[in-house]
């Protein structure tokens, strides 16, 4: 059996920085000191401007040739760094796997296979659009691990993007939304603090080697709504009005993160590590999904982790879901904090959304 390998690792996170103050002014809700105190975040990073008067985001003047301004954009930049990391052409790529729930355009897999048309990738190599958030990312490479396992693909690019700028609207992040009649309403307005742009991209081998194996991999299914997103589906279309404004939004369902999040990653954690002769201890270095960095903080608290071993950059770059710990992994890899052949163990761990949870026990 191939080993599962990673060698090539690349990520974009853009220039422009968001501070507390500006995103509160264009989405009322909480103050900027309010902001820092219940997430942590003192900043993010947006690829598009928007305008705090409005609250409504800007689009990039068009025909000026600017790049990146689009979630493929950002995509292409990453996936470029990684193969060069790898060393290995695009030509050479089986499949190319796009995690993200915010692409350019909705349907027919339309960023993967414009990534695929831009990089020349095989006619008979796979691209495909997988609709997923914060936890997809693992989830989806321990599905490629188990195909490259098998033989039956060599080299996979697992793709990972948020694209939150686009999406600043003050109506539909402020608007209501009541998911179960006579309870509690949830507004928009938190996801708008907490979300950031950015891509991440790995390029997965299957083959003898050994540098950056891959020597343990999990994925789960959870049946917890982490965030509600009910526009835009056959059943609430969004021009038929049977939409609202608060279901075109990614709503965050705060306390259940704050109180699912921590008790879903300790067991995956602990999954991931169950069959091997390592402990957290022997980790080291952790790369997590962060909802945002109070509940991260608090999840290293209660699992007893080595704090200065979890990467962290969510207070400045907000969290940038399925693209988070490739971001993380990447940034590590060019600062020489892990390198790719040097038999660190690490660990890549994240849950989200519906909930999909996975996680991956690596040797550099």
């Amino acid at each position: 059996m191939a080993n599962a390998r990673v060698i090539g690792v690349g990520h974009f996170v853009p220039q422009r920085v968001v501070s507390n103050e500006r995103i509160a002014k264009a989405i009322p809700g909480w103050s900027a000191e309010r902001i820092l105190e219940k997430t942590g975040i003192r900043e993010r990073r947006f690829l598009w401007d928007f305008d705090t008067e409005t609250g409504i985001a800007i689009a990039p003047p068009e025909g000026e040739g600017l790049y990146p301004i689009t979630n493929t954009d950002m995509c292409e930049v990453a996936v470029r760094k990684a193969l060069t990391m790898a060393d290995v052409s695009a030509s050479s790529v089986d499949a190319l796997l796009l995690v993200t729930c915010t692409p350019d355009e909705l349907n027919f897999s339309h960023d993967a296979m414009a990534l695929h048309g831009r990089l020349g990738m095989r006619r008979d190599a796979y691209a495909m659009v997988i609709d997923d958030g914060c936890g997809g990312t693992p989830y989806i490479i321990d599905f490629a691990r188990k195909m490259l396992e098998s033989g039956a693909l060599k080299t996979v690019l697992v793709v990972a993007s948020a694209f939150t700028s686009p999406l600043v609207n003050r109506n539909t992040y402020t608007a209501e939304l009541q998911p179960v009649p006579g309870e509690k309403g949830f507004s928009g307005f938190l996801s708008m603090y907490v979300f950031g742009d950015g891509a991440g991209a790995m390029v997965l081998r299957g083959d003898d080697g050994q540098a950056g194996r891959i020597i343990s991999s999990m994925s789960m299914n959870a049946h917890e709504e982490l965030v509600f997103r009910r526009g835009g589906g056959a059943l609430k279309h969004m021009h038929q009005h049977r939409a609202s404004d608060a279901e075109l939004a990614f709503i965050v369902n705060g306390p259940l993160v704050a109180r699912d999040y921590p008790r879903v990653m300790g067991q995956v954690v602990t999954e991931v590590l169950a069959n091997t002769p390592f402990t957290p201890a022997d980790v080291q270095r952790f790369y997590f999904h962060q909802p945002n960095r109070r509940v991260l903080e608090h999840f290293v608290q209660r699992a007893e982790l080595p704090a200065d071993r979890v990467a962290m950059n969510v207070d400045r770059y907000g969290n940038t879901s399925a693209a988070g710990m490739l971001v993380l992994f990447s940034e590590d890899l060019e600062a020489g904090t892990v390198k790719l052949g040097g038999e660190q163990l690490v660990m890549l761990a994240a849950v989200g959304a519906n909930v999909h949870a996975g996680a991956q026990l690596l040797f550099t």
